[in-house]
């Protein structure tokens, strides 16, 4: 599983005392409201990352304005702009049961419930408003769209990295 989760990407400087503008990678943005501190860094890209105290947080829009205490002019505030707002899974969101965070999923067998065939491997997560859909990509290349709901997703193993659904009835042609 992935260590640290991220809840925002950092876009933009936002006036000249160091704040930033966000675009949150979460359900919930009022989560920044409890932040005492994060991680901000991309380790795909030199797997570097710092801790930051969070000294105030507001909400614009869909946006977050953020100012850490460790930036306070628009030149360091510069440096992080494209990096990653994350916390480690100690300090993230408790999730309701049956709800996972996406990139847990992402890389995820997926199997069909009646035949235990193999469908594909969960590639993206598409949030739909009303519910996610995975984009499972089979081995024929294609894109099959398995919506999120309970009544399709049947088992989930995190740890195995393995999903069962049962497909609705005209989801999928027949020479899947």
């Amino acid at each position: 599983m992935v260590e640290y989760l991220e809840i925002g990407k950092i876009v933009n400087t936002h006036g000249t005392k160091g704040e930033l503008k966000v675009i949150p990678l979460t359900d919930a943005p009022s989560r920044y409201y409890e932040l005492e501190w994060v991680y901000i860094g991309n380790q795909n890209i030199n797997n570097i990352m710092g801790r930051y105290n969070v000294e105030s947080v507001r909400i614009a829009g869909s946006n977050i304005i953020i100012k850490f205490a460790e930036i306070n002019d628009m030149n360091s505030a510069q440096l992080l702009k494209g990096l990653f707002i994350k916390v480690d899974r100690e300090h993230a969101v408790k999730l309701p049961e049956d709800t996972f965070f996406i990139c847990d999923l992402i890389g995820s067998e997926v199997y069909d419930e009646n035949s235990g065939k193999k469908l594909g491997v969960i590639g993206n997560i598409i949030k739909t408003g009303s519910n996610d859909v995975y984009e499972v990509n089979t081995e024929d290349k294609k894109v099959l769209l398995v919506p999120a709901l309970k009544s399709v997703v049947k088992k989930v193993l995190l740890k195995e990295k393995k999903v069962w659904v049962l497909l609705p009835e005209g989801l999928v042609d027949n020479d899947f």
